[in-house]
């Protein structure tokens, strides 16, 4: 999308305070700091933000609740603790696990990690999902060092390797299993099969039949990380699907602030492992530490001087949470980033790319 001439509008939306970074069309820039949730007021903090600048800026008048006019936006980029608070105070969306057949507690032993070992009191986090569904199904990878005695059909993978497909889906079976899950007001799945990463299309049978009942979001794990090792590509597919409803739907709040929902203007939301994507793109897993990779980023542009290479620690700190970025075994930065693919977030291990920061509550 070619960017238009305009007000750029950078934005961190918080739990507690929404900070707007103003760019003017000459150059020029101004900050506007708003409670993020005031609703005698404002219905949304960064639409009432924007509204404020545009009225001021450009002289016209605005009336609070109307749709705001978009010609002279050229851009929006946000980073927001939405999914972040979502996860931390557990207010996600209601969702369900579809797991393949004898796995179905799989999540909830997890990998049995005891980060302190000496605690008398052992308190397990509890689990994302709702209900769980097992599905009838099951893939075995073939491997020329096992001596495996199957008759079972042979498929290809994504990786053209080959695979025995012991149990193929049972479609009308699934469809009764996902009435139950529909009957009870769950909209939102995660899809969970032994070696999807490498076999998707049980998977993906699946997310279709459910996709035609009704379920308005389904998180497949084969595409939101298709890695190896099922207990935290599971993790991630169910705060997938836990979180990306929420996410949709402030986005959607969002849009309707504006005249044609934004419409021709680019939108971009900063995601966890530091970087922006598209509006269109930006989804739960991704969206985890969406706010406190926009911390690290602006500390590291703002504060950081590349000539003297003086470290920097950055502590962002918020109403719910509170980031320190960690560099290795230190919280500072020196330069660059520290990225991992794995971390544990509120009792939940995500398997995402993530600038690696330390992360606790603010309030407890």
């Amino acid at each position: 999308m070619k960017t238009r001439s305009g007000f750029g509008f950078a934005i961190d939306r918080g739990g507690t305070f929404t900070d707007v970074y103003v760019k003017k069309p000459d150059g020029s820039c101004r900050v506007l700091k708003l409670l993020s949730e005031d609703f005698t007021n404002y219905r949304d903090a960064p639409t009432e933000a924007i509204r404020r600048v545009l009225e001021e800026e450009l002289h016209i008048k605005i009336p609070r609740g109307c749709p705001v006019p978009t010609d002279n936006i050229s851009w929006i980029r946000m980073g927001t603790t939405v999914a972040t608070n979502a996860l931390l105070e557990r207010k996600g969306e209601r969702c369900a696990l579809l797991i393949t057949k004898g796995f179905k507690d799989l999540l909830y032993i997890g990998n049995q990690t005891r980060p302190s070992i000496f605690e008398f009191d052992i308190c397990l986090p509890d689990v994302l999902y709702e209900e769980v569904i097992e599905v009838d199904e099951r893939v075995i990878v073939a491997d020329d060092t096992c001596q495996l005695d199957l008759n079972a059909p042979k498929d290809q993978a994504r990786n053209l390797e080959e695979v025995f497909v012991e149990k193929a889906v049972d479609e009308g079976l699934v469809k009764q299993q996902l009435k139950w899950i529909y009957d009870k007001g769950i909209r939102s799945l995660a899809v969970v099969f032994l070696h999807s990463y490498k076999y998707p299309n049980h998977e993906k049978q699946v997310g279709e039949i459910a996709a035609k009942m009704g379920f308005s979001n389904i998180s497949l794990s084969s595409d939101v990380m298709p890695m190896i090792k099922i207990v935290p590509r599971g993790y991630t597919a169910c705060a997938d699907a836990y979180l990306t409803p929420k996410i949709r739907d402030y986005i959607n709040s969002f849009n309707a602030g504006f005249i044609d929902d934004l419409k021709g203007v680019r939108v971009e939301f900063m995601q966890s492992d530091g970087g922006l994507c598209p509006v269109e793109k930006f989804f739960g897993s991704r969206a985890i530490l969406s706010g406190p990779a926009a911390g690290v980023v602006g500390v590291s542009l703002t504060a950081y001087d590349a000539l003297t290479k003086q470290p920097i620690i950055g502590f962002d700190m918020g109403g719910t949470s509170t980031d320190v970025k960690s560099d290795s075994e230190v919280s500072r930065y020196a330069g660059s980033f520290a990225h991992v693919m794995e971390t544990a977030i509120a009792g939940v291990t995500i398997q995402a790319p993530q600038v690696n920061s330390l992360f606790v509550y603010s309030v407890q």
